[in-house]
């Protein structure tokens, strides 16, 4: 991945089918989310709950991941803790491995996208098949994610149908009617669910106070690879843990409203260890780290642990409506991608994305558990200014440096002003610096209107007029 958004969201600006096709699904989920979400006189109360619920596991996250190991192992799961992908990779390879299977079904999850388990399991000779339908897009076009709900929001049902015609059997006659390439996966998926032996999910939480895992979805795919294969393996991000099965309650109002825009979502998938006659036979819960421990360090930064993947901060960017996911190169694209991929690679990547726009706020308007992604922005920014080597302009720093030493002090303050006025008189023109400035300076002007000094201050205009009121009062 590299580090230049700017760089990466050049060809995205430039392909207007694709800005067509991002414009009409976000503006279609958004429009939808404000109706249900309206319809709950409490809706703040229950964001204001969730951000509470979350704030509490993650401050005791220690606590609670025990106790959910305890609860999983107690109810015949078991539970492997993993540092980071390469390890996570290996004991979700190892464990398909000890059963046989060279094919397994997974259920859409986020963090095995993150940790690149397709990739690491096809070099061990296991097939990894992706069930949600956008996913199952995006595997078959050997493309990549572009969204946090709706992977293929790039494509539309044109190009699916073509993708389809290529890569399955048995539909040369498809058309580009959504039921007909929806019955065509289906008919594709059928198959490898009743022979699926092994199956891979995320989850989207899991409660230390009972070792429940929960996965919500909207097609189905996730109760057929839940409930069928002889073996289920759980790979889940350590801050999804919740720490009462009664905060479900809470999260499972918040999350199909912000994110399909429904009341409730189709299907909820709960379970808890294994069950005999009922279910997979084994049931293993991979936790996963992978930077977000020390994102837990960063006070402000933290905040983006909270994150329930609900994709609502996408759909009002217009920074994502523009440039879509892949300008991102990242699992977690949007306003959420911003703050959340620069700390989970403890900075080695996404260093860019922090400058996105932090001006806007509509991510933290409509963020389910109040995630305050304006000032977190800003908050890496400094961050990564500070800790990542030649990040940064040295002139600008310099420029920082200067600018601290004249605010420190009032005199000093004011002299600039004065400096300024005069400096820039002749380049003013009805009011704006009109002429580009150089340097840096001349980037930032060339997307916004830089006013010309006032030609008196406010401290100035007072003494002024305080000097104004004596005379007037020591005339007889």
């Amino acid at each position: 991945m590299s580090n230049d958004f700017e760089a990466a969201a050049r060809p995205a600006l430039a392909d207007s089918q694709l800005r067509a096709n991002l414009r009409n699904a976000t503006h279609t989920i958004r429009d939808k989310r404000s109706r249900v979400t309206a319809e709950l006189a409490d809706w703040e109360e229950l964001r204001e709950a969730g951000k509470r619920i979350k704030q509490h596991a993650l401050r005791h996250l220690h606590l609670h991941l025990e106790e959910l190991e305890r609860t999983v192992t107690r109810a015949g799961g078991c539970v492997h803790w993993a540092r980071d992908a390469g390890e996570a990779n290996r004991i979700v390879g190892e464990l398909i491995e000890a059963t046989g299977s060279q094919e397994v079904v997974k259920v859409k999850s986020m963090v095995t996208d993150e940790i690149e388990l397709n990739a690491a399991l096809a070099a061990r000779g296991i097939t990894a098949i992706e069930t949600d339908l956008a996913e199952l897009i995006v595997q078959l076009a050997h493309d990549r994610s572009s969204h946090i709900l709706v992977p293929a929001i790039h494509r539309n049902r044109g190009e699916i149908r073509e993708l389809f015609r290529r890569e399955l059997a048995d539909t040369e006659s498809l058309s580009d009617d959504p039921a007909q390439l929806a019955d065509a996966a289906r008919r594709h998926l059928r198959r490898k669910f009743l022979s699926a032996r092994v199956a891979v999910s995320g989850a989207n939480f899991a409660v230390a106070e009972t070792g429940t895992v929960c996965v919500v979805e909207s097609e189905g795919n996730g109760r057929m690879c839940t409930t069928l294969p002889r073996t289920l393996i759980t790979v889940m991000g350590i801050e999804k843990v919740l720490p009462r099965f009664a905060d479900l309650g809470v999260m499972l109002q918040l999350l199909p409203r912000s994110s399909t825009a429904e009341r409730m979502n189709p299907y909820t998938s709960l379970w808890t260890g294994v069950t005999a006659g009922d279910g997979p036979r084994e049931f293993h819960l991979v936790l996963l780290d992978a930077g977000r421990s020390a994102t837990l360090a960063d006070q402000v930064g933290r905040e983006a642990l909270n994150c329930i993947r609900c994709s609502a901060c996408l759909n009002v960017c217009p920074v994502y409506e523009r440039t879509g996911g892949h300008a991102y190169e990242s699992t977690y694209p949007g306003p959420i991608g911003a703050i959340l991929t620069p700390q989970l690679s403890e900075f080695r990547s996404g260093t860019s994305l922090p400058w996105a726009s932090s001006l806007c706020g509509a991510c933290y308007e409509v963020c389910p558990v109040k995630i305050d992604i304006p000032s977190i922005l800003v908050h890496l920014r400094g961050r990564v200014t500070r800790e990542v080597p030649g990040s940064g302009d040295p002139g600008e720093r310099q420029a920082m440096r200067l600018l601290a030493r004249v605010f420190a002090r009032r005199s000093r303050y004011e002299r600039a002003q004065r400096i300024a006025r005069a400096v820039s008189r002749p380049l003013v023109r009805d009011g704006l610096i009109a002429r580009r400035l150089p340097g840096p300076l001349a980037r930032w002007q060339a997307v916004r209107e830089l006013p010309a000094p006032a030609p008196e201050t406010f401290r100035e205009w007072w003494r002024a007029r305080e000097r104004s009121e004596s005379r007037e009062t020591e005339r007889p």
